[in-house]
């Protein structure tokens, strides 16, 4: 499908901002991790000493077990919080792809993608699928198709973009901003580097 230059200078903006999220997220999370591992050595230590000439065995087993369970309680936390922040960068993006479908920019955009989904699909009819904010620009989108067009909301798209499903092919073809931000958000969580072990 083609994509226009502006539609790629904004992806590449979402990916950019994302990137330095990453990175502070990563940095933030090496710091957790290094203090709660810090404080875990330190209790353990402390604790070890104090009880090692009766009960040096029971002790070592009772400390590992706090200290996995510290480990375990941090990872958790830091699980949580990066769900949080990668939830964060994704509602602010999404958030900047609902403004942009107020402009001129967008409207020119929807009409390309109208024309991609019509010469994928030649003279077969279709059903093309619209946010409801975009049904101004229904009679516009139909006359690009060679074969009737039946245009529908679809009140699944939330952010804007068209999806079209040729019964004869049995094809769908999204060119929605939420499907483009959704495998953005799944690059992310694949390539951010911020797993915790």
């Amino acid at each position: 499908m083609e994509k226009t230059t502006k539609t790629d200078n904004f992806l590449q903006a979402i990916k950019k901002y994302a990137d330095e999220q990453r990175n502070a997220m990563r940095k933030e999370v090496e710091q957790l991790k290094e203090e709660k591992i810090r404080e875990a050595k330190e209790k353990g230590r402390q604790d070890s000493e104090k009880y090692i000439s009766r009960m040096l065995k029971a002790k070592q087993g009772e400390e590992t077990g706090k200290i996995a369970k510290l480990m375990q309680d941090g990872q958790r936390k830091l699980y949580i919080e990066r769900s949080e922040m990668t939830e964060n960068v994704f509602k602010k993006a999404e958030e900047r792809l609902i403004k942009y479908t107020e402009s001129k920019e967008y409207n020119e955009k929807l009409i390309k993608s109208a024309k991609s989904i019509a010469q994928y699909f030649g003279a077969e009819d279709c059903i093309l699928y619209i946010k409801e904010s975009d049904m101004k620009n229904a009679d516009k989108i139909s006359a690009l198709f060679n074969g009737k067009a039946e245009i529908s909301v679809d009140k699944t798209i939330r952010i804007g973009g068209i999806k079209g499903y040729c019964p004869k092919l049995r094809i769908v073809a999204d060119e929605t901003l939420d499907s483009q931000l959704a495998e953005q958000r799944q690059w992310f969580i694949e390539n951010s580097g911020l797993s915790v072990l």
